[in-house]
């Protein structure tokens, strides 16, 4: 089976940023599939703020296509998806 991710059930409602690499991942598919390109690097800085160079930020927004289209769109929902932990998505 799968092992759990860092950061695995320790969201709690979190307004700042929890957990580890999954969450962040996750939050930078859904900035780049609903914040407009300009504002991808200052969008909610304090809440996994996306600071990778910009091909990663292109990757991140075909991982979330894929996400939005494989798995749901509830995955990747701006900022209604934070401390999602489906099992499908992961």
């Amino acid at each position: 089976g799968l092992q759990p991710h860092s950061g695995q059930d320790n969201f709690h409602g979190a307004t700042k940023a929890y957990g580890g690499d999954f969450e962040a991942q996750r939050h930078w598919m859904e900035i780049t599939m609903h914040v407009p390109i300009g504002d991808w690097y200052w969008y909610d800085l304090e809440y996994w703020g996306l600071d990778y160079p910009p091909i990663t930020a292109y990757v991140s927004y075909l991982c979330g296509l894929g996400s939005h289209h494989l798995v749901g769109p509830e995955t990747v929902a701006l900022e209604a998806s934070r401390g999602i932990e489906d099992r499908t998505h992961k």
